[in-house]
């Protein structure tokens, strides 16, 4: 109970200090708007630490951190294979051909009002489809491997980054729009010096959103058919055989990746987007 009693005053005391930078003059600065989300996810750890450690939870149940990095380290080959499978073949191809169609799609919705009234709807029937019925069925199609698993994500990606382009690329005002006809621009001048800017926050909105989807659906879909990889497989075979450390390994790196992911995305959209009221006031 010593240790527990230890991660808990060491939980409070990280807390303690992350009001106080979050509350100081420094906090716009951007060291500390690193360490504070840092010093709160390490003082849980240590809190999940001392609380296994001291109440005696079986690692069936719940395993303590530093069995999780164990496992981590030794398994470092097994993970890595995982990762390839599930995220390099699955979570990214799909994701590049989902994103790579639902702005094709989106422009052509905007030269067509027929597309408009009539796959949007569609779009939005199709997106509110649950991914544990439509992940076995393209499974079927497409077989065990990765490609399937691509096929669940490009699904999965499509409709959060289509709605957002048509959205985006009615951003630009009428005003504005006539000013570029002024000029004697055409269609496609227009979209690309006025409208694809304007659009520009919704379609990174949407590309963001679908970092974490390509992943979750890549994962979900290895649970109805895969070959002996990857980290939905890894994830399933784990919890039948009770290796839960393992699971939680695995669920890290599912965790570091998206969050890697997202964050590459963001970086990308504040170069692009540097002359947004949201990007020029983010201190």
């Amino acid at each position: 109970m010593i240790l527990l009693g230890n991660a808990i005053l060491f939980w409070c005391s990280a807390w303690t200090l992350n009001v106080l930078l979050a509350r100081s003059r420094f906090h716009s600065n951007k060291i500390v708007r690193i360490l504070v989300p840092a010093l709160f996810g390490l003082s849980l750890l240590v809190l999940w630490e001392g609380a296994v450690t001291s109440l005696g939870i079986s690692p069936v149940i719940l395993p303590a951190p530093s069995d999780v990095m164990t496992r981590f380290a030794a398994e470092t080959g097994t993970l890595w294979e995982d990762f390839v499978q599930t995220v390099l073949k699955g979570a990214l191809s799909g994701y590049v051909i989902g994103a790579t169609a639902a702005f094709t799609i989106a422009i052509l919705i905007d030269r067509s009002s027929f597309l408009t009234r009539g796959l949007l709807p569609v779009g939005n029937f199709v997106a509110a489809l649950p991914i544990v019925g439509i992940a076995p069925i393209l499974v079927s199609w497409f077989g065990f491997d990765w490609h399937s698993k691509a096929a669940v994500v490009v699904v999965m990606v499509f409709f959060p980054i289509l709605v957002n382009t048509v959205q985006g690329l009615k951003e630009a005002s009428a005003m504005q729009q006539d000013l570029m006809r002024t000029y004697a621009a055409g269609y496609w001048q227009t979209l690309r010096k006025l409208r694809l800017p304007a659009a520009m926050p919704f379609i990174f909105n949407g590309l963001k959103i679908a970092t974490t989807l390509a992943l979750i659906g890549a994962i979900v879909a290895e649970y109805f058919g895969s070959p002996t990889r990857g980290m939905g497989f890894r994830i399933s075979t784990g919890v039948g055989s009770l290796s839960i450390d393992l699971v939680w390994a695995e669920i890290a790196v599912a965790a570091l990746t998206g969050s890697v992911a997202y964050g590459i995305v963001a970086l990308v959209e504040r170069s692009t987007t540097f002359w947004h009221p949201s990007q020029r006031n983010d201190k």
